[in-house]
């Protein structure tokens, strides 16, 4: 009987339900101490001093950890340009300042949190002031300091692409729109904030117990920051509060090791646990990155797509965090699923006083989809064709160039995911084409005329594209243990995997693979997850890459171990290093390169009421078709889909971050606001569509950062519609639209 295709109840849906199921704000453990960290505060400063003696003297203090105690003071997912602690005593070069306010400047070990707030607050610094910078241009290109003052400019990557003569192009064009876009930073808002326990195992390791996305690279860097081989390090995750990208970085793992490694150095051998609050989360870990994106495109009045020319400016805060990749992709998808025959591009990473920019679903993908989407819209309204038609006659198809001068991998759909999405939405196709008729469809939206003359409605489209995978030359690699036990027939299946389940499931579709390739039932597999003294290097839950894969490698592993049971070993276990289809980063001069190995299409439509006398924007209905090549648990792909939908329209319409100088305004979720359950579209339709990737397992595409991506240029071209305004940048809140309706200054 088939596993693969149906919606098998999640691996940890009682325990979640029931509380057994333990976060690691949950794990308490006996004698343990408490921690709390003492951040920065301010934007830029060099520390002078560091005071901890009233801190240390302070009854039930266990101890205090600055920057000297640190042995290597660095660390970064790409470049380890950020020190662990800042300040005095630290051979990291000018680690002795603050880029923002969330950098750590000391750890404080006590034995209650009360204590080590209270000592906390008893540490002296004395700070020196310096330039603050947060406007991107001025960073670039008239800075007044230099952030990072060893690598001689705050522009930290520069990507181009070069394809075909864009001024000529230019030249031939019957229409050329030019716009300038701005995307706000954004919140994860996880379920819960950032906390471990971190202690010395059994076997003499460093282990810490933690929330994240990659157990072997968080292993990596705090191994490379302590100075120890990496088999002195363990890292396991317990259940994950939601991640969405924001657990990719460090935020407590290292300080976690440090001091109970430290302690143990003193003959203090207690675990040490730390929670962080809302306030402590909002400023101390990465956003989304905020871009500036100046573009035009050029067309032919027939609606060919000649030319587009891109300058993408990323605001990547303090420290590089996973700037460069996000930049990558923004780099590719700023032109959209399109194939256009001359293009010019150039993005720059830079950095600022702001809070770090880093993964955040989509990875760039939504930033570039929505200049993108953003001009098509716009070019199908100056050329007065259907915004779904002239995406037909320029989308990418089987063998097109992409703008890096290379075709897609095999299985590219995004054309049937446009007319699929299209259709559900009440667009026809007749002889002149892809048209929505004025009144004539009853069926979408779900949602009847107002009853209102101030409520505006108007109904917007949009697609994208996303890689599955790591992209541009990144090693990738995903490795699998499948052991097989029983008699005459398999009566127990174990996994060994090491990739994170961070509330999409996939831990239970790890388990469908494995049930599926042994041929046994889904009751009959256990898994041994997310723990580095038991799984080898299963790369991050990030790219869309956990399903496709962890599929691949299980799926491998699961067929060698068979082999050996056929030939009578028992118990039959077998390891599989699934490595997908190598790709390469850009040419340095034309931008020239195979980018990605596979990916996932996505369309959607949106319909929302405008209240022009509020401002307010209420996203009605969506429909969101997506291509996930085989669905292999479909109650989940729905939820992911509906996910995605919910979090993009905060992004869009709702969630407002705000930084003044460098310094955090909305530092708790009462000024910071995500969608509640009166905000979240009314209805959503998961149009499912499955279009087999070549080498995916069982034909299955990646999918969960997808639906997020064509969201806000969608919200926009509604809200449009409905009030006749262009808005180049969101979030669409009330005082925007009131603004862009002329009702306030």
């Amino acid at each position: 009987m088939s596993v693969i295709g149906k919606s098998a109840i999640r691996l940890d849906a009682r325990g979640k339900v029931t509380g057994e199921t333990l976060y690691p704000g949950d794990i308490n453990l006996p004698n343990q101490a408490m921690m709390k960290i003492l951040f920065a505060g301010r934007a830029h400063a060099l520390i002078r001093e560091l005071d901890i003696s009233a801190a240390e003297a302070l009854p039930g203090v266990i101890a205090i950890f600055t920057a000297k105690d640190v042995p290597v003071n660095e660390y970064g997912l790409i470049m380890p340009d950020q020190p662990v602690l800042c300040g005095p005593g630290s051979a990291k070069p000018y680690a002795d300042r603050v880029r923002f306010e969330g950098d750590q400047v000391a750890v404080i070990v006590a034995e209650t949190e009360e204590i080590a707030t209270k000592a906390r607050d008893l540490i002296r610094v004395t700070y020196e002031d310096l330039p603050v910078v947060t406007d991107l241009v001025q960073a670039k290109d008239n800075p007044p300091v230099l952030l990072h003052p060893d690598h001689g400019s705050n522009v930290f990557c520069h990507y181009r692409i070069r394809k075909g003569d864009v001024d000529r192009a230019f030249a031939e064009a019957d229409v050329v729109i030019s716009g300038e876009y701005r995307t706000p930073a954004q919140e994860h808002a996880y379920l819960q904030p950032e906390a471990g326990v971190a202690y010395i195992d059994d076997e003499g390791r460093v282990t810490i117990q933690v929330a994240g996305q990659w157990t072997h690279e968080d292993r990596e860097q705090i191994a490379h920051a302590l100075g120890l081989p990496e088999e002195q390090i363990r890292v396991i995750y317990p259940a994950i509060g939601g991640a969405f990208g924001g657990r990719e970085d460090m935020s407590v793992q290292i300080v976690l090791a440090l001091a109970a490694w430290r302690l143990h150095q003193r003959g203090i051998h207690r675990p040490v646990k730390i929670i962080w609050n809302r306030e402590e989360s909002i400023i101390g870990h990465h956003k989304r990155h905020p871009f500036l994106i100046r573009t035009r495109w050029g067309a032919t009045k027939e609606g060919k797509i000649l030319a587009a020319e891109v300058e993408v400016l990323q605001d990547g805060g303090a420290y590089a965090y996973t700037s460069t990749k996000v930049l990558g992709n923004a780099t590719l998808m700023c032109t959209g699923p399109y194939e256009i025959p001359n293009v010019r591009v150039d993005s720059y990473s830079i950095y600022t006083n702001n809070i770090p920019g880093g993964a955040f679903r989509g990875f760039g993908g939504p930033q570039g989809a929505y200049a993108a989407e953003m001009q098509m819209n716009k070019l199908a309204e100056a050329l007065g064709i259907d915004p779904v038609e002239l995406r037909l006659r320029n989308v990418l198809r089987e063998g097109s160039l992409l703008s890096v001068g290379t075709p897609l991998p095999k299985g590219v759909s995004i054309a049937e995911v446009i007319e699929k999405c299209a259709e559900a939405a009440g667009w026809v196709h007749t002889e002149r084409g892809w048209h929505r008729p004025a009144g004539a469809n009853t069926s979408w939206p779900k949602f009847s005329p107002p009853a209102r003359p101030y409520i505006k409605q108007g109904i917007g489209f949009a697609c994208g594209f996303k890689n599955v995978g790591f992209s541009f030359g990144a090693p990738e690699h995903s490795w699998a243990t499948v052991k097989l036990e029983g008699g005459a027939d398999i009566e127990k299946v174990t996994v060994f995997h090491a990739g994170a389940d961070c509330g999409q499931g996939a831990h239970t579709v790890m388990a469908q693979f494995a049930a599926e390739t042994a041929g046994v039932p889904l009751e009959k597999v256990e898994l041994v997850v997310s723990d580095t003294a038991y799984t080898d290097n299963s790369g991050s839950a990030s790219a869309s890459r956990m399903t496709f894969m962890a599929g691949n490698a299980i799926k491998g592993a699961a067929e060698l171990a068979l082999e050996k049971w056929r030939n009578e070993e028992r118990p039959a276990v077998a390891t599989f290093k699934y490595r997908p289809p190598a790709t390469t980063p850009f040419e340095p001069e034309t931008g020239k390169s195979e980018p990605n190995f596979a990916y996932g299409y996505v369309a959607q439509a949106f319909a929302v009421d405008v209240d022009t006398e509020t401002g307010h924007v209420q996203i009605k209905d969506v429909v969101s078709a997506d291509d996930v090549g085989k669905a292999v648990n479909p109650q989940q792909v729905q939820g992911q889909i509906e996910g995605a939908v919910v979090q993009a329209s905060g992004y869009a319409i709702l969630e407002n971050f705000s930084q003044v100088n460098g310094i955090t305004q909305t530092r708790h979720l009462s000024t910071y606001l995500i969608p509640g359950v009166l905000d979240i579209p009314e209805h959503v339709e998961s149009l499912i569509l499955e279009y087999p990737d070549p080498i995916g397992p069982y034909g299955a595409r990646g999918m969960a950062e997808m639906p997020y991506i064509p969201v806000a240029p969608a919200v926009t071209a509604a809200v449009k519609e409905a009030i006749g305004v262009w808005f180049n940048e969101f979030p669409l809140i009330p005082e925007r639209i009131l603004r862009g309706l002329g009702k306030i200054a």
